[in-house]
């Protein structure tokens, strides 16, 4: 595969807002008519990646059910109810919300509306997402470096991350935040080319904000990177620049802040109880547990901290738990994204933007990751694989394009070898998995390596076998291990990628009243108990914690109330708000057991352990499939 590097031309303008010369958006003739001839295979193999982008995440995508039913149970709320949709509710009847802001719940929840609940309007939206950020980054370099092949190579390396093979088919609000994040860099990267920057930024940075209410604060992390790229290298005067940045908070602030006064002003009494809050307060939630808690390790309600959450420091995404989720192409990302960075020092504005952004994406990223001494979870590394995509990518071509030069085919060779050398080590960490491949990555590899060290010898069409031959062996382990995610169904709260990972997320239990995160499993039996007379209460039944809540309202259809929220730990209801709605016949049945709350156990709530305690004690219990249940219209 070669690659020609496109012909720079003189500006149309000298308007300082206008594509400067060196932009690689305006090929002379003789690029065109090379594009021309190009545009065949460069176009089909974009229609292909889009098309295998598809297939890989949505081939199977019934296998995971509802995969994690927390936020299945909201979308099938939302479907019922356009209050419980806008605020986020559990439960269509509003007693409590997830402990997320909503937005990411509202393709899922139109979804079901249209098309009824099951597997596929829950997790459909989440794959759509993915197959859009893919065409996004891939759109988004090609224009930054002028080259069709880079943002292939972009979109490719972004859609077989394993992370992103699993959490584009799962349906937690990861996918839409980088669908959103995505958007918002290819937004900064149009306002550097200087038409329209201001209505770029402005859509930049609400972009942002729709992502905060996709999952809070974690998408504030890319507000350096889109900073740095537009303040550095805009060609306009530096008061002018720091002008359109204020444009761009300004919206940031606009398209967040109206959900916020919303909900904050909106009476207590007629919304749903802010799940993840202790005093009610989305305020509270935002700065707290979804927060600054998160790094500090200070999340009020938290099931765990301390030591619960992994240990912390520069390595930790490269250690068992996170590295084959997204680490394979860490260090080629930052090898190539650097070099790539210094070759283009006196060269292509737009490149120089793009790489810096992508760089200050993934470190700052990564540090927050390694450090945050709060919740961690490896899928959050989602969000790294754009930037890993776009360096790769950007970093390849740019290099390609020099690779007459010793130092810069010696620095290929570097990458190529130092990527198959960590591909084999990562694949090591799972030796009864296809324990052939790991050998055929490093010597295809180290191979490869060796002879792109001295590629500027060698003839054109070797040269090309040989670059192929370094992409397979770079993307072979990643591949392999999105393959093996897809292929296993993911339920739970805490998906994983890569072989053998499937299950309710490696914690919690299945069947039964369920666990802390795992939704529970509705019987035959108990759903049949649980809809006898269902028309007659606001909810069919309670349970502490949303997890157990939400395999019982799925299973129904109908309102389940989640005693404490997700993890049982917020303080909603009290113990005499629950007894009010029990005395006015609003709660049928409540079903023991849960995730925490019950008996004071660790994370619960007193609230939880106060209800519980008072319906073991009020009602006779009968038991139904294994599972304890207190019908709350007959006193013992």
């Amino acid at each position: 595969m070669t690659i020609t590097a496109p012909t720079r031309a003189p500006a149309a303008t000298t308007s300082p807002d206008s594509p400067s010369a060196d932009s690689p958006l305006a090929p002379s003739p003789g690029s065109r008519l090379r594009r021309l001839r190009r545009i065949g295979p460069e176009r089909g193999a974009y229609v292909g990646l889009l098309a295998a982008t598809a297939v890989l995440y949505l081939w199977g995508l019934g296998a995971s059910g509802y995969a994690n039913a927390f936020y299945s149970a909201a979308a099938q709320a939302g479907s019922e109810s356009w209050s419980a949709m806008f605020f986020g509710a559990s439960d269509a009847a509003g007693s409590i919300t997830v402990d997320k802001p909503p937005l990411a719940l509202w393709p899922m929840a139109l979804s079901v509306r249209v098309f009824g609940l099951s597997s596929w309007s829950i997790l459909v939206p989440q794959a759509l997402a993915g197959v859009g950020t893919v065409a996004l980054l891939t759109a988004t370099v090609r224009r930054t470096t002028g080259s069709a092949w880079a943002g292939i190579l972009a979109g490719a390396t972004l859609a077989i991350t394993p992370v992103a093979a699993l959490m584009f088919r799962f349906n937690n609000p990861d996918a839409v935040l980088v669908l959103l994040m995505v958007g918002a860099a290819h937004a900064t990267l149009r306002a550097v080319e200087g038409v329209h920057p201001a209505r770029w930024l402005a859509l930049g940075g609400a972009l942002v904000g729709l992502a905060f209410l996709t999952k809070m604060l974690q998408a504030f992390l890319v507000l350096p990177a889109l900073a740095l790229a537009y303040g550095l290298f805009a060609t306009v005067p530096l008061w002018r620049r720091l002008g359109r940045l204020l444009v761009a908070l300004a919206a940031l602030v606009a398209s967040t802040a109206w959900y916020v006064a919303i909900v904050e002003l909106w009476p207590a009494g007629s919304r749903p109880y802010i799940g993840g809050s202790q005093d009610d307060s989305i305020l509270e939630l935002t700065l707290g547990y979804n927060g600054l808690g998160r790094l500090t390790g200070e999340e009020t309600g938290s099931v765990g901290g301390g030591g619960g959450w992994g240990s912390t420091g520069v390595l930790r995404l490269f250690g068992s738990e996170n590295g084959g989720q997204v680490a394979w192409l860490v260090p080629a990302a930052l090898v190539l994204g650097v070099a790539a960075l210094w070759l283009a020092r006196r060269g292509s504005r737009a490149t120089r933007a793009s790489l810096t952004l992508w760089l200050t994406w993934l470190v700052v990223t990564m540090l927050t990751f390694s450090l945050m001494a709060g919740i961690y979870h490896a899928y959050y590394t989602v969000a790294l694989a754009p930037a890993i995509g776009a360096l790769v990518g950007t970093g390849a071509w740019a290099l390609w394009q020099r690779r007459d030069s010793l130092v810069v085919s010696a620095t290929l060779g570097v990458a190529t070898a130092l990527t198959s050398a960590w591909a084999f080590f990562l694949l090591d960490r799972t030796p009864d998995w296809l324990p052939w491949l790991r050998y055929v990555v490093a010597t295809v590899g180290l191979a490869a390596a060796l002879m792109i060290v001295g590629v500027r010898h060698l003839p054109r069409r070797v040269a090309a076998v040989v670059a192929a031959a370094a992409l397979v062996s770079a993307l072979a382990g990643p591949a392999a291990y999105s393959l093996a995610t897809v292929g296993t169904a993911h339920t739970g709260s805490i998906p994983t990628a890569g072989p053998g990972t499937g299950g309710p997320g490696g914690m919690g239990g299945r069947g039964g009243a369920g666990g802390l995160l795992a939704g529970s499993t509705s019987t035959d039996a108990l759903t049949a108990m649980l809809l006898d007379d269902a028309d007659s209460y606001t909810w069919v039944a309670a349970t502490v914690g949303a997890n157990s809540a939400a395999g019982y309202q799925l299973a129904t259809e109908r309102s389940v109330m989640p005693l404490g929220g997700f993890n049982g730990s917020d303080p909603s209801p009290t113990l005499a708000q629950f007894q009010q709605h029990v005395a006015d016949g609003e709660v049928h049945y409540f079903v023991a057991g849960g995730a925490m709350g019950m008996g004071g156990q660790a994370g619960g709530s007193q609230a939880a352990a106060e209800i519980s305690a008072w319906v073991a004690a009020t009602y006779p219990a009968q038991t139904v499939d294994g599972v304890t249940v207190y019908d709350l219209t007959r006193a013992g």
